[in-house]
């Protein structure tokens, strides 16, 4: 499971919610947004051997992962509270640095963070 960058539980939905009309994004607007996620990575690195987040090798995350302190901190509770690994905290880094190309951001933020935490909900479930 060390392996797998991204591990959620889905859980069922209740029969309610499906006759429910929300606003939810659109394939084709889905779509464009990984694209440009795509077209900012393949910018990122063109002077790099790489061209998405998921070939990043340590020395790069270190390069390309900047985290402010709040963001740091965030990790660190994480990893006291869940046991992660050193494989681990690249797939969050890696993770949150691809949250915020869909977001269009520059910086990866504390709630990109926080989400690429949530992502290893696995790792709390069973390996806690």
């Amino acid at each position: 499971m060390d392996r797998i960058d991204i591990q959620i539980e889905v859980s069922p939905i209740k029969y309610e919610k499906l006759g429910k009309e929300e606003k939810t994004e659109t394939s084709q607007e889905i779509k464009k947004r990984v694209n440009q996620a795509r077209e900012i990575q393949k910018q990122r690195y063109k002077e790099e051997t790489i061209y998405s987040n998921a070939a990043l090798t340590p020395k790069l995350i270190e390069k390309y992962c900047k985290l402010d302190a709040e963001s740091k901190k965030i990790l660190e509770i994480a990893f006291e509270k869940l046991g992660l690994s050193a494989r681990a905290y690249g797939r969050i880094l890696k993770v949150a640095r691809t949250i915020a190309d869909l977001a269009g951001s520059q910086q990866i933020q504390k709630n990109y963070i926080a989400e690429a935490i949530q992502y290893r909900s696995l790792d709390k479930k069973y390996f806690k």
